[in-house]
């Protein structure tokens, strides 16, 4: 005869188990569609500007003017690829998991014992919060530092939460 109420091996205990979850992703304001009006307004503009220099002979001016929409276009590329960046977080009764995704895919973990980890944010009068951290267990990893004022303010407020109720529970 087995007993229903023990644990599987391998099965998670339900402490174990994530009661908040988070995903931290920068915020850009211009999608696909948007890049893709801009790029093609530029691309017109610099034709026809181009047109009216090759008209008049001045045929440097034609490719001098499309380096700057070749410029814009991979300024526009980079900061596509920096949104790529992610910050997983997670906290459970027993754990406390930040994993950190950099724009090239390098990922890096980090694993806090909730009992122990501080949350500390800083602060400014004018601005709201600065920076935000957990720290514990002699290791001190940034978090959300490429969100807005608006979603720290609301990310620090329910992590704050969360944290607590990992150390309450």
């Amino acid at each position: 005869m087995t007993d229903t109420n023990a644990a599987l091996p391998g099965a998670p205990f339900p402490a174990d188990e994530p009661f908040f979850e988070a995903l931290l992703t920068p915020h850009r304001s211009l999608g696909h569609t948007g890049f893709m009006l801009i790029m093609g307004a530029l691309l017109f503009s610099w034709a026809v500007t181009g047109a009216i220099f090759l008209s008049y002979g001045a045929w440097p001016v034609f490719g001098f003017f499309g380096l700057d929409v070749i410029g814009l276009y991979i300024a526009f590329r980079l900061n596509y690829r920096a949104a790529r960046a992610r910050e997983e977080v997670s906290v459970s009764r027993t754990a406390l998991d930040i994993r950190k995704v950099a724009p090239s895919g390098k990922a890096e973990a980090h694993h806090f014992n909730p009992f122990w980890a501080r949350f500390s944010v800083a602060r400014h009068s004018e601005i709201g919060i600065t920076g935000m951290e957990v720290e514990g267990q002699g290791d001190r990893v940034a978090i959300g530092s490429f969100l807005n004022p608006d979603d720290r303010e609301s990310f620090a407020a329910a992590f704050s939460r969360a944290l607590s109720k990992a150390k309450n529970r």
